[in-house]
């Protein structure tokens, strides 16, 4: 195969991912609606992740608090994933598990939102920080890769699309990102 059929090959799953993305509508206006009724009554979203969608937390709590397409007032989110003092604190003396829960149990309140974002749905660590998040009353979202994740099972709202290629699943996050923050934008904006 030519490297140009290659590239063609991975473009043509690209659009299967989008296809996925298409059954996710209604998902992905629930989150919008969960993060926006939080907001407003004065909660905050606290996004977390591992690697890849480490990034993409700290992409969706940075553009909330600063702005995405359009200026207004910031939103309050914060990545648990930013701070490498509090991840290496809390891991040399709770383990890696608890890096995400332990910021939660201090910070997190009910009225609060927990996005995680995972392709796996299994890491212990955000697992713990689900049933973290479920014992402060916080509601729950979970960006994953396809349905039947221990992850999903703790999310209120679970963004799980019949994907399995997790590059293809970290890219379908990413949209649904944007696709919620623009409808942010438009709700306070």
């Amino acid at each position: 195969m030519s490297r140009q059929s290659s590239i063609e090959s991975m473009i043509e799953s690209r659009r299967a991912g989008l296809d996925a993305l298409r059954n996710q509508v209604e998902t992905i206006d629930q989150i919008v609606t969960m993060t926006e009724a939080a907001f407003r009554s004065g909660g905050k979203l606290l996004t977390c992740g591992n690697g890849g969608s480490a990034a993409e937390a700290l992409h969706l709590a940075e553009e909330l608090v600063g702005r995405f397409k359009r200026n207004r007032d910031p939103l309050a989110a914060v990545c648990l994933a930013a701070d490498p003092t509090a991840l290496t604190c809390i891991a040399n003396d709770f383990g890696y598990e608890q890096v995400f829960a332990r910021q939660i149990q201090a910070i997190g309140r009910a009225g609060d939102v927990l996005a995680v974002l995972s392709t796996s749905g299994k890491s212990a660590n955000l697992i713990k920080a689900l049933e973290a998040a479920r014992g402060a009353g916080m509601q729950t979202i979970g960006l994953l890769g396809p349905a039947g994740s221990p992850a999903e099972a703790l999310c209120d709202i679970a963004f799980a699309p019949n994907v399995g290629d997790s590059a293809i699943v970290q890219e379908l996050h990413l949209t649904t990102i944007h696709l919620v923050l623009e409808a942010l934008d438009e709700a306070f904006g």
